[in-house]
Parts: C-alpha cells; structure tokens; sequence
C-alpha cells in the first residue's frame, strides 16, 4: 500500500494551515483521567504535527492553543494549562532551533501570567533568526477580540489624521489583525468530531479549505495530517469563479 506521505502532490502544498486542537478534555475522560492529562499527551501531537508540517515544507503551521474563553475553565485546569505550556515552550526551544522553526504568539499577551509571558517572549527572541516553518501558536486568542481590537486602533489612526476613513479598505483592516504578517491559512483542521469555527480567524478563514476529523487531538499524527492535506488536494478552490474560468487560466 502506497505511504499517504508519497501520495502528496509537493507542488500543490497549502502555504498555510491552522489547526483547531480539540478533544484533550474528552479523550482523557474515555481513559478514566482528568483533563490534564489529555493536555499533556496533546503536547505530543503538537511535536509530531509540527515536525510532519516542517518536513513537507509547509510555509505557515497556526496552532489554537488557547481561547479568550478558556479563561474561564476551573482554575485548576487553568494553571495547570499555563505551567504545561512554559514547561513546554522550555523543553522545545532548541528542538525548534534545530529545525530552522520559527515561533509567534497572536493573541491578547497582556492576559497572561508574567512568567508565561516572559518564556514566550524569550522563545520568541531565541527562534527569530530561524528562516523555516513558521510556527504561530494563538494564546488567550479570540477573533472577535483581534477584530475589536483592529477597529479601535484604526479609529485612533483616524483621529490622529493618520488615515483617510474614505480610503479604508479590507487591506487597510489587515495590517492592525495579529496575523498581518502572514498569509490566510488555506486549510483549516478541527480535530474531535466538532463543526464549529470556535471564534477562531473568523476573517482569514474566508477562502480557507474546512477538514473536519472525529480523531480526538492526543491521536492526531502525521497520517492524519497527510490524510487532510490530500482532501485539501482534491477539492477545486474557485475563490467565487467557476471551473470553466479556473481551466482558462492554467492554460
């Protein structure tokens, strides 16, 4: 049986993917352990899918490790969160060196704890020469909020006469979202069984390839990842035209 790996088509790779990291929670429950446990073992699927994406040659990797939202959580859950997450970042620093991988964080900082923010912020520094896959990691993110908070700094640009409200466009919007400096993710994988967006890149998600797998994320491999990457490879992507006029243009 051909390796799913080798029935990728290299020339036809998503520049951009974005994963949705669900059912930690829940696939801890099926074993009988608390949800930090299903956390823990999520780590090594971030390893592993993070090391699949940097092999292909994958451009941009968006991980939605953490919600505005899930601020709400027991406590317990939250901080256990937070330490995995500095313990984490800690531990992989020189495995993303190695690997010419280079760290962002896109979300509120200011929301974290101080030690977590300083470990990320170090990691940051520490990866920024790297020229590689880019791996961005949403922390204390929500759309909604990068959005708000978009509006209201170009509402200040306005009054300061730095911007010509007749002159805003979708492009002017861009540059104040957390992700202007990357391309719109092409494909976006939600693991767990769920067919939501989860408040999640709500605006670079408009053109994006939706994958949906009931595989709860600590069981998320490369196999998996290859699987909706040839999905991704399957489907037409029109961007509001029809086959005819795509066919015209790839003459």
């Amino acid at each position: 049986m051909q390796d799913l790996k080798e029935k990728i088509d290299v020339s036809r790779l998503p520049n951009h993917i974005a994963i949705i990291m669900d059912g930690n929670g829940r696939w801890a429950k099926e074993k009988g352990e608390d949800r930090l446990f299903g956390h823990f073992h999520g780590v090594e699927s971030v390893r592993n899918i993070v090391e699949g994406c940097a092999e292909l040659g994958i451009g941009y990797l968006t991980l939605y490790a953490f919600s505005t939202e899930n601020w709400d959580r027991p406590e317990n859950e939250v901080n256990g969160l937070m330490e995995l997450l500095v313990d984490t970042v800690r531990r992989e620093v020189d495995t993303l060196n190695k690997n010419n991988i280079k760290l962002h964080v896109i979300g509120d900082m200011n929301m974290l704890p101080s030690y977590a923010f300083d470990e990320l912020q170090e990691a940051r520094e520490m990866t920024s020469h790297n020229t590689g896959l880019n791996l961005v990691m949403a922390l204390s993110y929500s759309s909604r909020w990068e959005l708000v908070n978009a509006v209201k700094n170009i509402a200040i640009d306005v009054q300061a006469g730095e911007i010509d409200p007749q002159k805003i466009t979708h492009k002017t919007l861009e540059k104040y979202l957390c992700t202007s400096d990357f391309p719109d993710p092409e494909l976006m994988i939600r693991t767990s069984g769920e067919y939501r967006i989860s408040n999640f890149l709500l605006y670079q998600l408009a053109y994006a390839e939706l994958y949906f797998t009931n595989t709860r994320w600590p069981d998320f491999r490369k196999d998996n990842l290859y699987e909706a990457i040839l999905d991704f490879q399957s489907r037409e992507r029109r961007f509001g035209k029809i086959s005819e006029q795509l066919q015209e243009e790839m003459k």
